[in-house]
Order: C-alpha cells, then sequence, then structure tokens
C-alpha cells in the first residue's frame, strides 16, 4: 500500500492505522530525510520509503506495480499568495499530479490479470472542493482536482479499480495548523468508513458537507456522463 504525502500529519496517521491493519508500506514523499513513524507502543513501522515530487509521476511505475493501494495525498496550500508562482504550484501539486498518478495507476490496474484482487485508489479531495478555505488558489485547485477525478472515474473505475474520493474537513497540519480536527483521528474515520464500503468518504465537523458533497458529486455525474463520451 502506497501513500503519497506521508509525511505529513494524515500521511503518518494512515501509515499508523494500515500497519494496524497487517499492511506493507510504502511511504512516497519529497522529503530526503528519513522517516520514521512510531506505533503504539513507540516501535518504528517497518515502510519503504520512495522519495519522489510532482511531474516524476512515471518513475513510481515500479513501485506502484506491486500495490493494492495507492493514497494520493500530497497536497499545498499557498494561502493568500496569488502570484503567478502560486497559481502554478497549486495547480501542479493539489490537481495535475493527483490525474498523473491516476492514469498511471489506472492503466496498472487495467492490466492485471484475472486472478490479482481489484486495486484501490483513494483520492483525498478535501471540503474545499465546495466550501471556502481562505485560500483561493487552494480552493481553485482542489476543485480542480476534484472536477477531474469526477470526469476520468467514468471510464476508469470499474471492475480493476475501486476509486474512492476522500473529503475531509481542516485538520492540524503544516498546511493547516489551526485545524480543528486530529489527523489520527481523521485516519481512524477514514479507515471506518471504507470499511463501510462508502465510495464518498466524509469526514468533517461541518454538517453541509453531509449534504452538499453528495449532491455536488452527484450533479457532476449525471452532467459528464450526458455531456462528454470517452474516446474508442
Amino acid at each position: 500500500m502506497a501513500i503519497t504525502g506521508a509525511s505529513g500529519s494524515l500521511g503518518t496517521a494512515l501509515l499508523r492505522r494500515l500497519h494496524q491493519h497487517g499492511a506493507s508500506l510504502v511511504a512516497l514523499t519529497s522529503t530526503a530525510a528519513p522517516l520514521e513513524v512510531l506505533d503504539a507502543q513507540a516501535n518504528p513501522i517497518p515502510l519503504q520509503q520512495v522519495r519522489w515530487s510532482c511531474g516524476q509521476e512515471e518513475q513510481l511505475r515500479e513501485v506502484l506495480q506491486g500495490c493494492d493501494l495507492l493514497v494520493i495525498n500530497h497536497g499545498v496550500n499557498c494561502h493568500g499568495d496569488r502570484s503567478p508562482a502560486a497559481v502554478q504550484c497549486s495547480l501542479e501539486v493539489n490537481a495535475l499530479s493527483s490525474i498523473r498518478l491516476l492514469e498511471l495507476f489506472a492503466e496498472l490496474a487495467g492490466a492485471d490479470g484475472p486472478q490479482r484482487p481489484r486495486r484501490e485508489l483513494w483520492v483525498n479531495t478535501s471540503e474545499a472542493e465546495i466550501q471556502l478555505a481562505v485560500s483561493p488558489l487552494y480552493e481553485i485547485s482542489k476543485r480542480l482536482q476534484g472536477q477531474l477525478l469526477s470526469l476520468r472515474s467514468l471510464d476508469l473505475a470499474g471492475p480493476r479499480l475501486r476509486i474512492r474520493r476522500l473529503v475531509l474537513g481542516p485538520f492540524r497540519s503544516a498546511l493547516n495548523p489551526i485545524g480543528v480536527m486530529d489527523a489520527d483521528c481523521v485516519a481512524r474515520e477514514v479507515l471506518r468508513q471504507v470499511g463501510w464500503n462508502c465510495g464518498l468518504v466524509i469526514v468533517t465537523p461541518n454538517p453541509l458537507t453531509y449534504v452538499l458533497m453528495p449532491l455536488a458529486t452527484l450533479s457532476r455525474w449525471l452532467y459528464f456522463r450526458l455531456c462528454s463520451t470517452a474516446n474508442p
């Protein structure tokens, strides 16, 4: 199982939770420093750390070939910056890199033999898809990510690949140090809803998201299916 953004607060929390479920872990991170994640007994969790950066998605092909689960969790928040560099960085990291990984993992899943279990892809899009995040570029890039995920899922989700969307509210992290939720509690709830086989996983203190997000995903599904076609 591989997780991007593995050195962040949610990434490490998911690594701990997945370790408890017996998963073999691959930590995909942009940092060169060795990543040490401790379990509840303060013992290091065994994992394979792979350094990568946005734009190098194809280099992960060999690593992802052996993974049954990929969690796309990396992101950047430029807060109030609206400079050209911030625009490019936000779109590249939050949206375009995510979609390239989606396409790569779907390609690998499509080439799997019938004996291999169906792969899973979890994409952390954030409730910034539909709610204000006091960070315009973060909202724009996350909405683009969510729209592209909905569009491409029409063709890529199927018997070889299960796609789940993680819509998470504000949790404490380097991107959002004033988040109101604890990352470990968020990771626990994510795995619980996945255990219920939810395709749309929502974890937030905002009750509006539980109403608006299903409506948004359904309306996109209908609109994209009616107004677009897959290449033969």
